[in-house]
Protein backbone atom coordinates (compact mmCIF):
# COMPACT_ATOMS: atom_id res chain seq x y z
CA UNK A 1 0.00 0.00 0.00
CA UNK A 2 1.38 3.39 -1.00
CA UNK A 3 2.22 6.01 1.60
CA UNK A 4 -0.03 9.04 1.10
CA UNK A 5 1.84 12.32 1.49
CA UNK A 6 0.28 15.77 1.59
CA UNK A 7 2.76 18.38 0.34
CA UNK A 8 2.05 21.94 1.46
CA UNK A 9 4.36 24.27 -0.45
CA UNK A 10 3.78 27.41 -2.51
CA UNK A 11 6.24 26.23 -5.19
CA UNK A 12 4.22 24.30 -7.79
CA UNK A 13 7.39 22.85 -9.31
CA UNK A 14 8.37 21.15 -6.05
CA UNK A 15 5.51 18.64 -6.25
CA UNK A 16 6.57 17.61 -9.75
CA UNK A 17 10.19 17.32 -8.67
CA UNK A 18 9.32 15.23 -5.59
CA UNK A 19 7.08 12.94 -7.63
CA UNK A 20 9.98 12.40 -10.03
CA UNK A 21 12.57 11.91 -7.27
CA UNK A 22 10.37 9.49 -5.32
CA UNK A 23 9.23 7.46 -8.31
CA UNK A 24 9.38 3.78 -7.45
CA UNK A 25 9.35 4.44 -3.69
CA UNK A 26 5.63 3.60 -3.23
CA UNK A 27 4.88 7.16 -2.12
CA UNK A 28 1.94 9.12 -3.54
CA UNK A 29 2.06 12.90 -3.30
CA UNK A 30 -0.97 15.16 -3.22
CA UNK A 31 -0.03 18.83 -3.21
CA UNK A 32 -1.60 22.13 -2.25
CA UNK A 33 -0.12 25.60 -2.64
CA UNK A 34 -1.28 27.47 0.47
CA UNK A 35 -1.26 26.93 4.19
CA UNK A 36 -5.04 27.14 4.48
CA UNK A 37 -5.46 24.58 1.70
CA UNK A 38 -3.07 22.34 3.61
CA UNK A 39 -5.05 22.62 6.83
CA UNK A 40 -8.32 21.95 4.99
CA UNK A 41 -6.87 19.01 3.03
CA UNK A 42 -5.52 17.47 6.22
CA UNK A 43 -8.95 17.77 7.85
CA UNK A 44 -10.80 16.33 4.85
CA UNK A 45 -8.63 13.31 4.17
CA UNK A 46 -5.89 12.55 6.67
CA UNK A 47 -2.62 11.72 4.90
CA UNK A 48 0.01 9.36 6.26
CA UNK A 49 2.55 12.21 6.37
CA UNK A 50 2.49 15.98 5.79
CA UNK A 51 5.51 17.60 4.15
CA UNK A 52 5.38 21.29 4.97
CA UNK A 53 7.34 24.32 3.82
CA UNK A 54 7.80 27.16 6.31
CA UNK A 55 8.04 30.20 4.05
CA UNK A 56 4.62 30.66 2.48
CA UNK A 57 2.51 33.79 2.00
CA UNK A 58 -0.49 34.52 4.22
CA UNK A 59 -0.31 31.53 6.58
CA UNK A 60 3.26 30.36 7.14
CA UNK A 61 4.35 26.81 7.87
CA UNK A 62 4.76 27.37 11.60
CA UNK A 63 1.11 28.43 11.87
CA UNK A 64 -0.04 25.57 9.63
CA UNK A 65 1.82 23.12 11.85
CA UNK A 66 0.23 24.52 15.00
CA UNK A 67 -3.26 24.44 13.49
CA UNK A 68 -2.91 20.86 12.24
CA UNK A 69 -1.74 19.83 15.72
CA UNK A 70 -5.03 21.10 17.15
CA UNK A 71 -6.94 18.29 15.44
CA UNK A 72 -4.44 15.68 14.20
CA UNK A 73 -1.38 13.70 15.22
CA UNK A 74 -0.34 13.09 11.59
CA UNK A 75 3.46 13.07 11.24
CA UNK A 76 4.69 16.45 9.97
CA UNK A 77 8.01 16.70 8.15
CA UNK A 78 9.30 20.21 7.55
CA UNK A 79 11.12 20.61 4.23
CA UNK A 80 12.58 24.11 4.17
CA UNK A 81 15.44 26.17 2.83
CA UNK A 82 15.85 27.61 6.32
CA UNK A 83 18.64 25.87 8.17
CA UNK A 84 19.17 28.11 11.19
CA UNK A 85 18.88 26.25 14.50
CA UNK A 86 16.26 28.77 15.65
CA UNK A 87 14.05 27.92 12.64
CA UNK A 88 14.40 24.20 13.30
CA UNK A 89 13.64 24.63 17.01
CA UNK A 90 10.62 26.84 16.30
CA UNK A 91 9.21 24.25 13.87
CA UNK A 92 9.72 21.38 16.30
CA UNK A 93 8.14 23.44 19.09
CA UNK A 94 5.17 24.11 16.79
CA UNK A 95 4.59 20.36 16.56
CA UNK A 96 6.73 19.14 13.67
CA UNK A 97 8.14 15.61 13.94
CA UNK A 98 11.15 16.00 11.66
CA UNK A 99 13.03 18.68 9.72
CA UNK A 100 15.02 18.48 6.49
CA UNK A 101 16.80 21.29 4.68
CA UNK A 102 16.34 21.84 0.93
CA UNK A 103 17.78 20.55 -1.27
CA UNK A 104 17.47 17.02 0.06
CA UNK A 105 18.52 13.73 -1.50
CA UNK A 106 15.57 11.58 -2.59
CA UNK A 107 16.71 8.52 -0.67
CA UNK A 108 16.98 10.49 2.59
CA UNK A 109 13.54 12.02 2.11
CA UNK A 110 11.97 8.64 1.34
CA UNK A 111 13.68 7.10 4.35
CA UNK A 112 12.45 9.83 6.69
CA UNK A 113 8.90 9.47 5.34
CA UNK A 114 8.95 5.71 5.92
CA UNK A 115 10.40 6.21 9.42
CA UNK A 116 7.61 8.61 10.37
CA UNK A 117 4.97 6.19 9.10
CA UNK A 118 6.59 3.26 10.90
CA UNK A 119 6.67 5.19 14.20
CA UNK A 120 3.01 6.12 13.86
CA UNK A 121 1.98 2.53 13.10
CA UNK A 122 3.92 1.26 16.13
CA UNK A 123 2.39 3.91 18.38
CA UNK A 124 -1.12 3.02 17.20
CA UNK A 125 -0.43 -0.69 17.79
CA UNK A 126 0.71 0.07 21.36
CA UNK A 127 -2.46 2.06 22.03
CA UNK A 128 -4.66 -0.75 20.69
CA UNK A 129 -2.79 -3.35 22.76
CA UNK A 130 -3.23 -1.38 25.97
Amino acid sequence: MAIEVLLVDDDPDLALMLRTLLRGQDIQIRSVLTGMEGIDACRESAPDVVILDLLMPEVDGWEVCQQIRQFSDVPILILSALGAPSSVARALDAGADDYLIKPVHASLLASRIRTLVRRRVLAEARVQAA
